[in-house]
């Protein structure tokens, strides 16, 4: 095994302690901002190997964004405390799905932008916000 090989498993692997290690001691309100920096890298890595022409990174980085959207940020919207608030989101989160589609199966840059800049103006409401944690601090 070379060295570089070597070396970026290593990486690879420390970064994964290291993310495991920020989730498993993360408060809620954290781990919803790592949600949303998670798609926001998903959607960047997406709209890079566009690009660069590489389709099957394109459509991995594509699906992994849908993944964090509907089965990380959807799936923790408390539809019955959140009300009116949390069924607009919901419905946001489809939008940026269906968006991230269309980008997908139509190379699309345009609808990429878009999600991205949806889920930068959630994420910076969302980090303005603080958690309740931090307000007790």
């Amino acid at each position: 095994m070379s060295f570089g090989l070597a070396a970026s498993r290593g990486a690879a692997a420390y970064s994964a302690v290291g993310v495991e290690t920020g989730v498993s001691t993360a408060d809620p309100h954290k781990l919803i901002l790592m949600l949303f920096e998670g798609a926001l890298l998903q959607v960047g890595t997406a709209a890079a190997a566009l690009e660069n022409k590489d389709v099957p990174a394109k459509g991995s980085a594509i699906s992994k964004a849908i993944d964090i959207i509907l089965n990380g940020l959807k799936v923790s919207l408390d539809y019955e405390a959140g009300g009116e608030l949390a069924q607009r989101l919901g419905a946001l989160y489809d939008y940026m799905t269906q968006r991230l589609l269309y980008a997908n199966l139509h190379n699309s840059r345009p609808a990429m932008d878009e999600v991205t800049s949806l889920l930068t103006d959630l994420k910076d409401a969302w980090a303005s916000i603080g958690s309740p944690d931090q307000a007790n601090s």
